[in-house]
């Protein structure tokens, strides 16, 4: 027979004690973070901080979970399968943390929101759909303008992608440089910046899942797992100013299947000749149906 429990924060959270001071602990409790987007890299962000004990939340997604989601969303389980992430993702937060302090933004991040949907926040944890360039555009332009930091974790493939925007420092629209062009150079452009490296593109065995007309592609868990413990890690830095974290032109990304960790440096982003290599190899696959 289970025995009823008392939710206790210290308690619950007393095995990260070692890895962070109690005061650290504290100031982890009290942080405020943003995440757009709980799919499924979001939905492991989420749960992979409220467990590290972050205790607030502004949260954001207007889809409903299906069945296609269950090989890697957090949330995925057959029960909820019809429900809102949002309403799924807050449930399970709280069955972890039911102290937990929850925004809702149950219609996305728009133009009429997002300053709210910014408001009081530590830490921006970028979740949007990989084809969410304006959304994504719009959040992070408006993050620079209030000195928030922000954070994308990529699943490519069987590993991870990263890339930090700090405050005062090289921006998102600088470093992927998609103003101006049309929607599938956007894409090519934003494939390029995420993961320069491309160390997951030799072993795609069916190509034609990935139709950038359709918008879809594969992902795995493994992926989105990797990418939430490459954020948490992250937050838990920047939150505590811990350590170093190298923000763009640097990015980071980590391959599983290759055993493989790559520190990419581009300078001028997208206009770097690495990148404009690189560019050459995407565009012609982004012409046809399928890559």
């Amino acid at each position: 027979m289970a025995v009823s429990q008392i939710f206790d924060y210290d308690r619950a959270f007393s095995r990260n004690i070692g890895w962070v001071t109690q005061l650290e602990q504290q100031k982890l409790k009290t942080a405020r973070i943003a995440i757009a987007g709980l799919g499924g890299v979001g939905g492991a962000h989420l749960l992979t901080l409220v467990r590290l004990g972050v205790s607030n939340f502004n949260i954001s997604d207007f889809d409903e979970f299906d069945i296609h989601n269950i090989n890697r969303q957090a949330g995925a389980f057959m029960p909820f399968m019809g429900q809102p992430k949002l309403d799924t993702l807050a449930q399970l937060a709280r069955d972890i943390n039911p102290e937990i302090d929850l925004r809702f933004f149950p219609t996305g991040v728009l133009a009429e929101n997002v300053d709210d949907f910014l408001d009081d926040v530590d830490v921006y944890v970028d979740s949007l759909d990989f084809f969410a360039l304006p959304a994504r555009r719009m959040v992070f332009a408006k993050c620079r303008e209030k000195g928030i930091p922000a954070l994308t974790a990529a699943p490519l493939g069987m590993g991870t992608a990263f890339l930090y925007f700090r405050p005062g420092g090289m921006s998102f629209e600088n470093y992927f440089q998609v103003d101006g062009v049309e929607q599938q150079e956007q894409y090519a452009r934003f494939i390029a910046g995420l993961s320069p490296a491309m160390l997951n593109r030799d072993y795609l065995v069916a190509p034609e899942a990935v139709n950038f007309q359709e918008k879809r592609g594969p992902s795995t868990i493994m992926a989105c797992d990797l990418c939430a413990g490459v954020m948490g890690t992250s937050v838990l830095k920047i939150l505590l100013k811990r350590g170093t974290l190298k923000a763009a032109p640097w990015g980071m990304q980590f391959d599983a299947y290759h055993q493989k960790l790559k520190l990419t440096w581009r300078p001028f982003g997208n206009s770097n000749p690495l990148q404009w290599l690189l560019l050459r190899f995407i565009r012609p696959i982004l012409r046809g149906k399928t890559v």
